[in-house]
């Protein structure tokens, strides 16, 4: 069930937080620089970079590479440039970002940021504490950036949040003319993290940014009002789950797993078993290079196809 329309929106940075260090309290921070200016109903969205500062998050690491490895449990896309490589991953967080969300900027030389271990865990203690200082009912959405598919450029999405729906669930609703809605689901989490983007900014240093006028989204999960399930997981409700997403890996790893897979099925078609000679189109998978298989090829079957340009999975 959705849970109302916008009437308007009011949008501004927190400015004077400062630069945020390990163990920092973020609650007292934040609300230093709000002052008087929150209301009841306002949603913060919070940078993660300042959550991961706070947290310690910040590691050494000589190499940013291997921090990304270590952050990482799936590769999504690799692509090489000039400069190195682009790695498109799953993090330990579940999100699929470049870089596992490894960070390097605004950071000591020889140092890395993390994502927070938890940024839902992170949220929530964020908005209890806020809570607690203001008495007043707020929202806390953390924040990062990512690219997107089919579109150039990156914006802000929320990895972490509290005290506010994540998805406006409008299914089963009728639009202006009167048709029933059946699939459409906003993402209104996201939606408030790239609108708060635009005045938190990337070179400003501030970043907190306060949306107003969502107060309808602000504890939206409390039993008997809508929006109860997305709000109670927090931002893992935006993850889509593997069995539903149509662009799990890119063009070339896809390829790659489609050939290795017909190259095994056709090698036991052929009653040649998979053993070495598997082990090259899994080797191919891993690189994404597709490696030409051995020269006992067999003329039929599923992996046959493979060879021939039409991969099967």
């Amino acid at each position: 069930m959705s849970v109302g329309g916008p009437t308007g929106l009011l949008v501004f940075a927190l400015e004077g937080i400062g630069e945020v260090r390990a163990g920092d309290d973020l609650a007292a921070l934040i609300a230093g620089a709000a002052g008087s200016r929150l209301l009841d109903g306002d949603i913060l969205a919070v940078t993660s970079k300042i959550v991961s500062k706070a947290e310690g998050r910040q590691v050494a690491a000589a190499d940013r590479e291997q921090a990304i490895t270590d952050e990482t449990v799936r590769v999504v896309a690799t692509r090489a440039y000039p400069g190195g490589v682009t790695r498109i991953v799953e993090n330990r967080q579940g999100l699929v970002m470049a870089a596992a969300g490894v960070d390097a900027s605004n950071t000591p030389d020889g140092t890395v940021l993390l994502l927070p271990v938890d940024p839902d865990a992170s949220a929530r203690a964020l908005c209890a504490a806020l809570r607690e200082r203001t008495g007043l009912r707020l929202g806390v959405l953390i924040t990062d950036t990512v690219g997107r598919p089919w579109r150039e450029g990156q914006t802000d999405i929320a990895i972490g949040a509290a005290g506010v729906a994540v998805l406006d669930d409008l299914r089963g609703t009728t639009d202006a003319s009167g048709r029933r809605l059946d699939v459409t689901v906003a993402a209104v989490a996201d939606e408030i993290a790239g609108a708060a983007d635009l005045v938190k900014g990337k070179t400003s240093g501030n970043p907190v940014a306060v949306v107003r006028g969502l107060g309808r989204l602000v504890d939206a999960g409390v039993p008997g009002v809508s929006g109860v399930q997305d709000a109670a997981r927090g931002a893992s409700a935006l993850l889509r789950p593997g069995e539903n997403d149509m662009f799990r890996l890119g063009t070339a790893e896809a390829v790659a797993e489609g050939f290795a897979a017909g190259y095994a099925a056709g090698l036991a078609a052929a009653g040649g078993g998979v053993g070495a000679a598997g082990a090259v189109g899994a080797t191919s998978v891993e690189t994404g290079r597709g490696a030409e298989p051995g020269p006992q090829r067999a003329r039929s079957g599923p992996g046959f196809a493979a060879r021939r340009g039409k991969p099967t999975c």
